[in-house]
């Protein structure tokens, strides 16, 4: 008895991890971005941005996000279903790879464990728009990454030459969007305009997703275990 409680216990306030990307091409506000999600959901303070510098090699940030909207129920055949709603925390484990020309192949090693993707565009540097959907592109029709959700953010939308996310959307006609859950939002790592609706929108999907659901097998896992990885 006291296993089965405790087992409900865990399911219902353990924290989940998830593992997200998040990539972009060089200077598209990727350590920008970084830093203020630790400033929205940690005790600690990002870095303001006058102190941010071009990235060498990797940063590796930790926040969490409160949820409070997960329905428990039904369960599998054979076990107890309690369909309320729990409050618990997601953990968002958070890597950022430099996703200069040279290194670019560096984010390959990290797409098999991606729960999904966040992709960063400059969206105030139209002549880099090419280069942007070039990168995206690639990792659209990548093998180890079908199914994942992707989140594409037009950044800087602080800057007043800065397109709209639907402008964007229209520029970057990326037909491999059809095949997999995503969602276009307009943001400014500077100021955070966006940011929380994004990410929480991720998180929510990615709650559901049959890419969470594959990697928690392929684990052995029972139950949401997840992290968020961005590179």
């Amino acid at each position: 008895m006291f296993s089965l409680f405790y087992g409900l216990w865990k399911y219902i306030f353990s924290k989940t991890e998830f593992h997200v990307l998040i990539l972009g091409i060089d200077k598209s506000g990727k350590t920008a971005l970084l830093e203020k999600l630790k400033t929205l959901y940690s005790n600690l303070e990002g870095l303001p941005p006058d102190r941010i510098v071009p990235t060498v090699g990797f940063n590796i940030g930790r926040v969490e996000v409160l949820n409070t909207t997960c329905v428990l129920g039904p369960g599998r055949p054979g076990m107890i279903q309690y369909p309320k709603q729990a409050q618990y925390v997601t953990k968002l484990s958070s890597f950022l790879y430099l996703p200069q020309p040279g290194l670019r192949s560096i984010w390959e090693k990290y797409y098999e464990e991606a729960h999904a993707l966040v992709f960063i565009i400059d969206a105030a540097c139209p002549s880099r728009f090419e280069d942007s959907k070039s990168a995206l592109e690639k990792v659209l029709i990548h093998e180890d990454l079908q199914g994942a959700p992707l989140l594409i953010l037009a950044n800087k939308q602080d800057l007043s030459e800065a397109v709209t996310a639907e402008e964007l959307a229209r520029y970057l006609n990326l037909k491999k969007l059809d095949e997999r859950v995503y969602m276009f939002e307009a943001v400014s790592a500077f100021n955070g305009t966006g940011i929380k609706e994004g990410v929480e929108w991720l998180v929510e999907v990615m709650e559901r997703s049959k890419r969470t659901e594959m990697l928690r097998n392929r684990a052995g896992v029972d139950g949401p275990t997840y992290s968020f990885i961005s590179g």
